[in-house]
C-alpha cells in the first residue's frame, strides 16, 4: 500500500443541524499499487567486503588450528567445522541477499607446492570472493569464501 494525498488545503466549516463541524478535506486514500521495491544492486553498506571477510576467516582459523599438528583422519572434520564457524560469523554480519559459499581445504606439509583452484560466473560488480591461508610446521589449510548476491 501507499498512500496518496487528495485535495490538500481545503478546510471548511460546514453547518449541520445547527452544530458547526469542521471538515478536514485532507484525505488519506490507499491505493494499491505496485511498488517499484525490487533492490537490484546492494547500497554500499551491504555490499560484500572482501577484506572483512578475510580478517574473519583468519581469525576462525587461528582459533580452530593453532595448536594441531596434522591427522589424516581428523582433517575432514576439521574442515567442515572450519566451514561452519565461518558461515556463522558470516551470518552476523546481517548482509542481506547475499548467498555464503565457505570451501575449506586441510593438507599435509610436505615442503610441495600446491595449487588450488576455482571457476565461477558471476557479477563483478555486487559477488566476489575473499580468502586465506593458515600454516604451521605439518599441515595447511586454504579457506575461501564466495559471496554471491541473489538477485
Amino acid at each position: 500500500f501507499f498512500f496518496v494525498l487528495v485535495d490538500r488545503k481545503r478546510d471548511e466549516i460546514v453547518e449541520r443541524e445547527g452544530e458547526k463541524f469542521r471538515e478536514n478535506r485532507i484525505a488519506m486514500a490507499a491505493v494499491d499499487a505496485p511498488s517499484n521495491s525490487y533492490v537490484i544492486r546492494p547500497n554500499y553498506q551491504n555490499k560484500f567486503k572482501s577484506g572483512v571477510v578475510q580478517e574473519l576467516i583468519h581469525s576462525v582459523l587461528q582459533e580452530q588450528l593453532a595448536d594441531k599438528e596434522y591427522n589424516s583422519a581428523e582433517a575432514q572434520s576439521w574442515s567442515l567445522t572450519i566451514s561452519e564457524a565461518v558461515r556463522e560469523k558470516l551470518k552476523e554480519l546481517n548482509w542481506a541477499r547475499y548467498k555464503f559459499l565457505v570451501e575449506t581445504v586441510i593438507g599435509e606439509q610436505r615442503g610441495e607446492g600446491v595449487k588450488m583452484a576455482s571457476r565461477c560466473l558471476w557479477d563483478s560488480d555486487t559477488d566476489s570472493y575473499a580468502q586465506d591461508v593458515f600454516m604451521n610446521d605439518s599441515m595447511f589449510c586454504v579457506s575461501a569464501v564466495f559471496g554471491v548476491y541473489y538477485y
